[in-house]
């Protein structure tokens, strides 16, 4: 057996968790590879070392008399390692990292180096603690000059590396472009590092350590003691990440998923929880019809008119080639005999508005433009609603009783999820109204 097993920021946060971590990681001998985080908030009123890294970089390259500054942040972060080297009674020194840092700054090797440390500290401290080897992300994961990353470059350099390391530490958000400068992912791309690990040793599972117990059927935020997602397919997880849940990096599904990897969403401070399993595909049935629900507030829509409108070639591509020109991204487009509607984020659109408008009527020539704000998208996804009749009706007889007006209805033709348009300030008791006829009539 072999797994990977990453820990996000607030598993690394302090000694205490880095005590839970290796516990979890001592317990089961088939976890061999670790990737680590930077150090996250100890409490809510903390401050991130990654975003302490980066005003530390900011100041170092001010040309003014920020120096001062740039010392004390660079102090201050020196000194949450110690706390957690100190904490574990390690004979560790990170002196000459610190030193290199410093040089590197004031030679301005860029914000990617810089967010980059946390992980890299964190790294050489977590595979101390375990006497691990550690091999540093820049060796092995590969970027191109464009800062495009290179999955199959990575994938070689990674498995003819591990190939011959029984257990590994490799620290996760970054790589290096061919001359070794550093490159990171978006935020939270430490995700996405385990997953690349997974891949290339073949791992049975990617264990994916973090502050909750997997993902919840809704926001708790919205629905307190919200219901756990015990399986959940690799499709449904995209259609819920796209829409905002964010408990997982939606791009660390695909090394995985190619494959055939599942991940586990495991809490660190519950390991005893199984947590959320994710996988291609599986024969068990969920407990609900829906797996979950989710959403966004703040879209546009931009209704389209023209009789025999279906009849005109070329007629949505017309349409569809004005946002275009106008850098404006889609987000979803149904339509109707006679209608099109074009769904859009509403900040990305306003300044732009007024040309698409025009830019539609010289394009199509239509009998009447509608547009409205101030919309909320809410997706309900789930495989259990493709066997299930009726689904639609439950979900519109719910957000009747519940004085909720839909604005749009658009759903797949997989039938795994259906994307409803509310106004914003009906978006939380549409969430509500719909958890409660799938999941709290259920129990």
């Amino acid at each position: 057996m072999k797994k990977v097993v990453k820990f996000g920021g607030s598993s690394l946060a302090s000694a205490e968790q880095f005590r839970k971590a290796g516990s979890i990681i001592r317990n089961d001998s088939a976890r061999r590879y670790v990737v680590p985080s930077a150090p996250g908030k100890r409490n809510p009123d903390d401050i991130k070392v990654t975003d302490l890294l980066y005003q530390c970089y900011k100041q170092a390259i001010l040309h003014d008399d920020s120096e001062h500054d740039f010392e004390e942040l660079l102090e201050k972060i020196k000194e949450r390692y110690q706390e957690i080297i100190d904490g574990l009674k390690l004979d560790l020194s990170l002196e000459g990292e610190f030193r290199t840092i410093r040089e590197n700054f004031t030679k301005k090797a860029g914000r990617d180096y810089a967010a980059s440390r946390g992980e890299y500290l964190n790294g050489i401290i977590m595979a101390a603690y375990l006497g691990y080897e550690f091999i540093d992300a820049a060796e092995v994961i590969r970027f191109g000059e464009n800062k495009e990353f290179d999955a199959e470059k990575t994938n070689e350099i990674l498995a003819e590396r591990l190939k011959h390391t029984e257990k590994a530490v490799i620290p996760g958000f970054y790589g290096a472009a061919e001359g070794g400068k550093i490159v990171t992912f978006s935020r939270g791309g430490s995700d996405i590092t385990g997953s690349l690990v997974a891949r290339a040793v073949q791992a049975d599972t990617y264990e994916n350590w973090t502050d909750v117990s997997g993902f919840l059927i809704a926001d708790p935020r919205i629905i307190p003691n919200a219901r756990s997602i015990e399986v959940i397919t690799y499709r449904e997880l995209r259609e819920l990440s796209y829409m905002g849940a964010t408990v997982l990096h939606e791009d660390a599904i695909f090394p995985v998923k190619k494959a055939g990897i599942p991940i586990n969403i495991r809490n660190t401070n519950q390991p005893e929880d199984k947590g959320t399993l994710i996988v291609e595909a599986t024969c068990q049935k969920p407990r609900f019809i829906i797996t979950g629900v989710t959403g966004k507030k703040d879209f546009a829509s931009v209704t389209v008119e023209k009789a025999m409108m279906n009849s005109e070639v070329g007629f949505c591509k017309s349409v569809l080639e004005v946002f275009e020109k106008n850098n404006v991204s889609i987000e979803h487009m149904p339509s109707g005999i006679d209608t099109m509607t074009i769904i859009v984020h509403q900040d990305e659109f306003q300044e732009k508005e007024q040309k698409v408008l025009a830019g539609i009527h010289r394009a199509v020539e239509p009998d009447l433009l509608e547009l409205e704000s101030d919309i909320a998208l809410i997706a309900v996804v789930g495989r259990g609603m493709k066997a299930t009749r009726g689904t639609s009706g439950r979900i519109f007889s719910a957000l009747s009783h519940a004085n909720v007006n839909v604005k749009m209805i658009d759903q797949g033709s997989s039938e795994l999820n259906i994307i409803i348009g509310v106004r914003n300030h009906d978006f939380e008791e549409a969430i509500k109204a719909i958890y409660d006829i799938f999941v709290t009539t259920q129990l």
